[in-house]
């Protein structure tokens, strides 16, 4: 399996969205491995071992289902070029306690183009689930303006430029063994929820939510004359942060979806990436000294 990260996103501060609501990533999955050749040297390496307790019986019943025809006889070498060897694969930084349990069924053979009828086979889905892992985000800073420090009672405006809020993508492919599936997972900026790091605020839009304009930014970019206007998307604070900042939070909703080279596609849970950018606030008079 390979991954084209070409369109992912870039840069020094980019991060793993995390999934909203229930959202549960394969732990396992069987996937073609081996050509008969390739497969009894594994075979060989995976026995080359020291005596443990039961290796005995766990030889001979590897050795008849692998070599002696029940059900594969020498490795199918006869069928070589025919199909492969499948085994399976785990995320070992998901499974959770008894997770890899989910795949245990023995190494089995697939003809070329084949999908075997087991659960956890690979399949479209699957791939565009291990692109999703590999998906990438901007972290986005925030543009606030006016310049400097903002102002107690005076609306802070808040905005991205459609440059920087575009979508990523990630696909995942398989190709070996007469398989050639690949699908594509997709990250769509679609709204940023901010959090004023002080209770002492108010949002604009009142829930944070800011949604993207019809040119696919979020917000309006602050010009000069606007200081006493409400803007689209900001934050007015009620108070001076002091000698210190606030923590003024933008976390981004990604729309996730994907699509496959069969023709499948959809949608898998959104996900949500974000960062938190120091804020000075200032009482107006004790700019005006």
């Amino acid at each position: 399996m390979t991954f084209d990260t070409s369109k992912n996103g870039a840069g020094g501060s980019t991060g793993t969205p995390t999934p909203v609501g229930s959202y549960a990533p394969p732990v396992c999955w069987y996937e073609p491995g081996w050509t008969p050749e390739e497969y009894e040297k594994e075979f060989q390496k995976r026995w080359d071992v020291g005596h443990f307790s039961g290796a005995a019986e766990a030889y001979a019943a590897d050795k008849s289902r692998f070599v002696e025809g029940h059900p594969y006889k020498g490795f199918n070498k006869d069928k070589s070029g025919e199909g492969m060897f499948w085994g399976t694969v785990y995320d070992w930084d998901r499974i959770k306690d008894d997770g890899y349990k989910a795949c245990e069924q023995a190494d089995f053979w697939v003809e070329n183009g084949e999908t075997p009828p087991v659960r956890n086979a690979i399949d479209a889905e699957t791939l565009a689930k291990l692109a999703y892992n590999e998906i990438k985000v901007p972290d986005t800073e925030i543009s606030l303006a006016p310049a400097g420090a903002a102002k107690v009672n005076l609306p802070t405006w808040a905005w991205l430029d459609k440059s920087d809020f575009h979508e990523v993508s990630v696909t995942a492919t398989l190709a070996v063994g007469g398989w050639n599936l690949s699908a594509t997972t997709t990250a769509k900026p679609v709204s940023v929820q901010l959090e004023p790091g002080t209770p002492d605020a108010e949002l604009l839009p009142a829930s944070g939510a800011c949604t993207l304009g019809a040119d696919g930014s979020v917000g309006e970019p602050y010009a000069r004359g606007k200081a006493d206007a409400t803007p689209p998307c900001g934050v007015t604070y009620l108070r001076s942060s002091g000698t210190g900042t606030f923590g003024l939070r933008a976390t981004v909703t990604w729309e996730i979806s994907w699509t496959s080279s069969d023709g499948q596609g959809g949608t898998l849970p959104d996900g949500t990436f974000g960062q938190e950018q120091a804020v000075t606030v200032q009482e107006i008079q004790s700019v005006n000294r």
